[in-house]
Formats: C-alpha cells, structure tokens, sequence
C-alpha cells in the first residue's frame, strides 16, 4: 500500500511542535504529528507554565509573546485548555530593582503594553503572605496568562485531533529523515515510512538520532533546572505568577532599563549565583504551590554530564531564598523534579534548513511556553506562503 502524502510532517510534540502543526492544520494542510514518548514528558511538562511576555526583550520576542497569549485565549474559548487570567507580578526587593520596575512600567507606557505600578502595601493585600521585609514594590502585568503545562498541551493535542483532522502518532521514535525527490522521507523506528512535503523536527534536547553532527557542532547548550510544589494549601490562594528579585535581574526586559547597569551583582546570594537560581511562584489547580528554579549548564553533546539526580543543596537554597519571601501556610513538598531544555547561545532559537524541505526548530530556552505559538505562527507563515 503506497505511503499516506502529508503537507507537513512534525515530530516532537511538545509546544513547539504542536503548535507548528496548529497553525498548518489551520491553513487547511494536511498535517502527521510524530511524539517518541506515549506524551509529551520534557520541557512543555516540567515548567510554571507562567505565560509573562513582559519578561521578554522588547520587539518581536515581546510581540511573540503577546500573539501566544491570543492564540491561547482562542484556543480556550473553544476547548479548555486551563488558562487562568490572574495577570503577572515582579516584586522588587531593593531601591535599584523598584527602579527597573518604574523604567520598565515608563517603557510600556510608550509601547502601549499595560502595565501597572503597585506600592508595597497594594503588593502584600495582593498576594497574601508576602513579607514586608522583602518587598519594596512591584510591577503587575493585567493581560498576562497561566496554564497548567501537563493539561494544556494534551489538551491541545487533543484538540488538534479531534477539531482539526491532525493525524498523531504517539510512541513513534523517528530514526530518518530525508530528502527523496520531490518529497521528504519520514522512517520510524518500527520500520514504518512517511512522506511529507515538508518536515519539521521540533526535538527539544534529543539530538542522537538525526542530524546529529548539526546540533554537536552547534552553540545549543542544556539547561537543566530544579523545581517543587508543596502539598494543597487550604485556604489559601496565590493568585497568577509572581516573579522576584532575582527574576528582575534575570530577564531581558529589565537587562534593557536605563538603569539595569547599577544593579550591583553582590548583592545576590553567592550560591544562588553559583546555581543559576531564581525565585517564581505560581499555584497549581490542586492548591499546591510550584516554586523554583535552578539552571546548571552543558553542551548539547555532553548534556548527561547534567545528570538526573534532584540536588538536595539546591533545593535547600530554593526553599530558604522562598522563604525570605513568602509566608506559606505550610512548605511540606508534594513533588520535586528536574527539567531539562536546549537553548541557542548565540540566537533566539534554533532555526535551520538542514537538508531541502526539512527544517529543525529548537532550543527556544526558557520561552517555550510563553513565546512558542507565536513563533510557529510565524513560521508556518514562512513555510506556506
């Protein structure tokens, strides 16, 4: 029987890929989704799922940012996929940090994104349990989302199949990929071959199989990262996604303030330094708070060197540093897991023909859940016009 002809074929399903076969699927293509795993288990899984284009340099990252929020409201009208409209919050802990938050809220003004200036006693009414030693202000985000990751995207797949007509095929390892004439040629590892005007390989940090040379040559590096969530809290409820201190000197929108350059680098803890650690919070359907994380780094070739094991001393840091912030009715721990994902040194993300008809696109780092559906919007764009 001769093979199935599909206008597009994605493998890796996690947001990246889906979310390419959305947007084709949604030009009326017809499109085969390929995920290894029986779910999507990696990065798209393993994160806050805390939606904050603010956090994001300003132009088409930002702008990426604010399409995905619109697809997700989109999509969440049409089929729940767990979107939560609390909005985002960066609290700020001393003099220079409330600084950037007032150049940035000066920024977006200009920009016409809102955003709102809150004084610390509006902050502590907001967020209960916020400590006053800690916050000196912060800067809240209206229009910004979360989404429970584990929900969203199998719902998204779900959708995908159910509404749009995307053949999927979990549990199906690609071993080859290639091009054959005027078609590109899709192997599984059962042997099983697919054909497809167009492949795109969205593999998070699975780079053995295909095109190995590519990604070990390249300058994609694996983060990996620590993170919790503490048992139910009854009673208690945490509204959006709050981002501290340490996020304000982490992230980019804030790197591009007039005053980013006076933040004195001491003033951070040196073993949280050391380990890359930030703080975030963001409450989970179940009424646990997820907190974390950390970010240890390797190169794509040497990423085992990261390992799977759950540093303790890590975790000790990121529960005292959560501590110095928030009073939790309680901090017993439901769960602790490493996530992992694959981020490009030298750009934004990793985007490459590497053969006629095959693209991989990768590595987005952190931005995953916040700026993949506009990306692949735009992507799609470029493939089909």
């Amino acid at each position: 029987m001769p093979a199935v002809h599909y206008d597009l074929i994605v493998t890796g399903a996690g947001a990246l890929g889906s979310f390419h076969a959305y947007h084709a699927a949604k030009r009326g293509k017809k499109v085969l989704l390929l995920e290894k795993d029986q779910r999507p288990s990696e990065a798209t899984v393993r994160n806050f799922g805390q939606v904050v284009p603010s956090g994001m340099s300003r132009g088409k990252w930002q702008q990426y940012g604010l399409r995905s929020i619109a697809i997700y409201k989109t999509l969440h009208a049409l089929f729940d996929i767990s979107v939560k409209e609390a909005g985002s919050v960066y609290l700020a802990s001393d003099d220079t940090e409330l600084t950037l938050t007032r150049e940035l809220h000066d920024i977006n003004l200009e920009e016409g994104y809102s955003s709102v200036l809150l004084s610390a006693e509006q902050c502590r009414r907001q967020y209960p349990g916020l400590k006053k030693s800690y916050c000196r202000g912060g800067l809240f985000f209206p229009e910004e989302i979360t989404v429970e990751p584990d929900r969203m995207i199998h719902r998204l797949i779900q959708y995908l199949q159910e509404q749009l007509g995307v053949d999927y095929r979990p549990g199906t390892q690609v071993m080859q990929c290639e091009p054959a004439g005027n078609y590109c040629s899709v192997t599984d590892t059962f042997g099983n071959n697919y054909r497809g005007e167009k492949v795109v390989i969205c593999n998070g940090r699975d780079f053995r199989l295909l095109f190995p040379t590519v990604f070990y040559q390249s300058d994609i590096k694996v983060s990996k990262l620590q993170m919790m969530k503490t048992l139910p809290q009854p009673g208690y409820h945490l509204p959006g996604s709050i981002l501290t201190g340490l996020s304000i000197r982490r992230y980019e929108s804030f790197c591009e303030c007039p005053s980013y350059s006076k933040l004195n680098a001491a003033d951070i803890d040196a073993s949280c330094k050391k380990w890359g650690i930030h703080i975030l919070f963001k409450q989970a359907d179940d009424g646990g708070i997820i907190i974390g994380d950390s970010h240890e780094y390797a190169t794509a070739e040497k990423q085992d060197e990261l390992g799977f094991q759950v540093n303790e001393e890590i975790n000790a840091l990121i529960i005292s540093e959560a501590r110095r912030i928030f009073d939790l009715p309680h901090w017993n721990l439901a769960s602790t897991w490493n996530g992992f994902y694959s981020q490009s040194s030298m750009h934004d993300v990793f985007d490459k023909e590497v053969a006629p008809g095959i693209r991989v696109v990768t590595a987005i780092g952190g931005k995953g859940m916040t700026g993949s559906a506009g990306y692949s919007e735009a992507s799609i764009d470029k493939m089909f016009s």
